[in-house]
């Protein structure tokens, strides 16, 4: 349709700037992440605690989780535009990937949970 050419390439460009707004979200997503997991592992060296390994792993854990979540919601937009079955079948590659990798990454966090509240509450007997 000849009308609609103006349509579809503000189309094009609004997908493609929102593709770009969630990569960058992602991976604003991952540097905060790195961010607030050096401090607590800095605050945690200056008290001279016992390294918090499991803490910091579930904190940046979280993060990388959620950046997931948003490089998923990339590649979903950006196949409104190219919508081919080479580019649908690499799509679904990598939405497998992107969400074993998220389930994998969750289960552990609820492991180490489970484990850290489980030594805090032994710690808590202890002191009793």
């Amino acid at each position: 349709m000849v009308g609609l050419e103006p349509l579809e390439n503000s189309l094009f460009s609004f997908v493609h700037l929102l593709r770009f707004g969630l990569e960058a979200i992602s991976a604003f997503c991952v540097f905060l992440g790195l961010i607030t997991t050096l401090k607590i592992a800095l605050k945690a060296f200056q008290r001279r605690l016992v390294f918090p390994f499991i803490e910091l792993r579930l904190h940046f854990g979280t993060w990388l989780a959620l950046a997931l979540e948003f490089q998923l919601g990339a590649d979903i937009v950006s196949t409104t535009i190219t919508p081919s079955f080479q580019v649908l079948g690499q799509l679904a590659a990598i939405a497998v990937i992107r969400t074993f990798l998220n389930y994998f990454l969750n289960k552990e966090l609820e492991s180490e949970t489970n484990f850290q509240k489980k030594l805090e509450e032994k710690s808590s007997i202890q002191e009793l």
